[in-house]
């Protein structure tokens, strides 16, 4: 028996016995029973007595529980019995339902958006998550959670906005606690307070512990890309942003440093809790359960000051939302690394929110999106279709470099830079404005698969822009492939294979170089098969674009004209004297010569 059973035990028996001793009836005088009615008296008799056996019982059962609840909650005891009742605070986004038992958040749902099943969005409930304030009391640590509060419902204006308040009150000895919440006529944000006033004796620090576990709910469809982009974000006082580990691993961290907010993050929805001021530290977890219903379990255990402030948000990953929460909570939305995220944030957001207000068609957007970026792009494409077709019509003088000196490639080198040099060709020219182009492309790369405005929009045969397309669902997986064909992906590829042949009559690449052309549109269309279908279609309508803006720029640019401006700058260099940076290039050549001819003689002499 341990400590706790003893004591329990002792109180039982300290308890009957007062009760024996102080409580309990006096006799009653014995009455003699009248022979007329003596069956009716008999059975009264056994009535009473039986009403007061359970009379007695229920006293002691109300004795009992009064004497745990005082064991266990001390000056709190007499919050912890009560009905539930349960308050609901909704504005044009959100419905979020509270209790008065705790004070606390039972229910969130997301209004306008749906599951994949198209039942209603709830991204947190009871049933599978907890939020839990713990305050260290006289008696030991107590939940919230076990406390009834009083509840009063209101309206304010707060910085010149209405705001929908419900407030929460328990009283206890001569302390009150106070959690009051506030949502605004619009927006994600739900903002709490918590107040407490003249708990001096009645706890022993003024530390909030903040134990918050949820089951996060499948809410898409593909659910291996769910697990993927499912991960907890936080952010520290020190504007340190960091994560556990992506993807479907465990994970956990003890934050020993202050801590800003906390996101549980999905695919398209976040769940976050942001300190006015800071969180002293912070335990995190996550992991990923057998159960398919479930894409990851989540925890975070922080720690706030009594009186401190804090605001939920309990939304969807848009960008511009997430941008105006608090610093860095934009970053629950995965705009890619930072050479190309500034692509996404500074130009392809707001020309999709821009084109947003004239189409409500996504992939009528996505097409316009590809125009409106090929024309601006339009003076570097030119660019490198000349820059080609200049090494086209020098072919010839390179034909010859290779047959005079093709087994000295050293020497082979310092030739063809001369040539360049003459003619006033640079061998760069017509890579260098792809290259430039490649942020663009890249950053489409992250910016639809964490799209939330081409989640459940249809396009053609496509269901769902913001997953894969799938025409034929296969009986079997093929490895890094898949098990279903992604039409859009198939265009993608043939399309791909198409400009790389056309390309490939423009420029003088031979062998392997030119080959390499026709292998990665195949490797494309095993990475991208399960891929976003608004990607595959971006990536095909851009390479159908590129072929009809190098086709027409054909038509305009005359071979013979490209020759005869070479031939120009050929007489203009005749007498030039070399760059700095060439004859840096000729030195370095040069000096590599060396290396290799000494290093033969070595290998002679051995």
């Amino acid at each position: 028996m341990d400590k706790n059973q003893a004591t329990g035990l002792i109180l039982f028996a300290a308890v009957i016995l007062v009760y024996s001793l102080f409580f309990a009836s006096d006799p009653q005088p014995v009455i003699e029973p009248q022979k007329s009615n003596g069956s009716t008296q008999v059975q009264s008799s056994a009535g009473e007595t039986e009403q007061g056996i359970e009379a007695n019982d229920n006293v002691n059962v109300d004795s009992l529980q009064n004497v745990a609840a005082m064991q266990k909650y001390g000056d709190f005891s007499n919050l912890v019995n009560g009905q539930e009742s349960e308050k609901v605070l909704e504005n044009d986004d959100v419905k979020i339902t509270l209790s008065n038992k705790g004070g606390e958040i039972q229910q969130v749902e997301i209004k306008g958006f749906k599951t994949y099943d198209q039942k209603p969005l709830i991204i947190f409930d009871s049933e599978t998550g907890t939020i839990d304030y713990r305050i260290k009391a006289a008696k030991g640590e107590l939940s919230l959670n076990d406390l009834f509060f009083e509840v009063n419902e209101s309206s304010e204006v707060i910085d010149e906005v209405k705001v929908s308040t419900v407030t929460f009150t328990a009283n206890a000895g001569s302390g009150t606690i106070v959690r009051k919440y506030h949502l605004p006529a619009t927006g994600y944000q739900l903002s709490h307070k918590i107040e407490g006033q003249g708990l001096n004796n009645l706890i022993n620090d003024d530390v909030l512990t903040i134990n918050w576990q949820s089951e996060l709910k499948r809410l898409e469809e593909d659910m291996g890309e769910s697990r993927r982009k499912t991960y907890m974000n936080f952010y520290t006082s020190d504007e340190t942003y960091d994560y556990l580990s992506t993807g479907e691993g465990d994970d956990s961290e003890q934050v020993g440093e202050p801590i800003k907010w906390v996101a549980f993050k999905q695919r398209f929805f976040t769940s976050g809790i942001i300190a006015k001021e800071q969180f002293n530290n912070g335990n995190l977890a996550q992991e990923t359960p057998i159960d398919s219903s479930y894409v990851k379990n989540m925890s975070a255990t922080l720690q706030l000051p009594i009186n401190g402030e804090v605001s939920y948000y309990f939304g969807p990953n848009n960008y511009k939302v997430l941008k105006n929460v608090t610093p860095e909570f934009d970053k629950n939305v995965d705009m890619g690394y930072i050479f190309v995220s500034w692509v996404n944030k500074y130009i392809i957001v707001n020309l999709f929110h821009w084109l947003e207000n004239f189409f409500n068609n996504y992939g009528v957007i996505i097409i316009l999106i590809v125009f409106i970026i090929k024309l601006f792009l339009l003076p570097l494409t030119y660019k490198s279709y000349i820059g080609m077709a200049k090494m086209r019509v020098i072919k010839p003088e390179i034909d010859e470099l290779k047959e005079k000196y093709g087994e000295d490639q050293t020497k082979m080198q310092q030739e063809q830079m001369k040539l360049f040099s003459q003619l006033g060709v640079s061998p760069i020219s017509g890579c260098l404005p792809m290259v430039l182009q490649m942020p663009f492309l890249l950053a489409m790369f992250f910016f639809f698969p964490n799209s939330i405005e081409l989640r459940q929009e249809s396009f053609l045969w496509a269901h769902d822009l913001s997953t894969y397309d799938s025409i034929v669902n296969l009986p079997f997986t093929i490895p890094f492939y898949g098990s279903h064909v992604s039409l859009f992906t198939l265009l993608m590829t043939v399309s791909q294979i198409a400009y790389t042949h056309f390309n490939n009559q423009l420029t003088t690449a031979q062998g392997p170089m030119k080959n390499i052309g026709y292998v990665m549109p195949v490797v494309f269309m095993f990475v991208l098969n399960s891929f976003p279908a608004a990607l595959s279609f971006y990536y095909f309508v851009s390479n159908m674009v590129t072929f009809g803006q190098q086709y027409l720029i054909k038509q305009f640019v005359d071979d013979d004209k490209i020759r005869a401006k070479v031939e120009e700058s050929k007489l203009k260099n005749a007498n030039k004297k070399k760059s700095k940076f060439q004859m840096k290039i000729e030195q370095a050549m040069k000096a590599a010569e060396n290396n290799k001819t000494e290093t033969k003689k070595r290998k002679g002499k051995k």
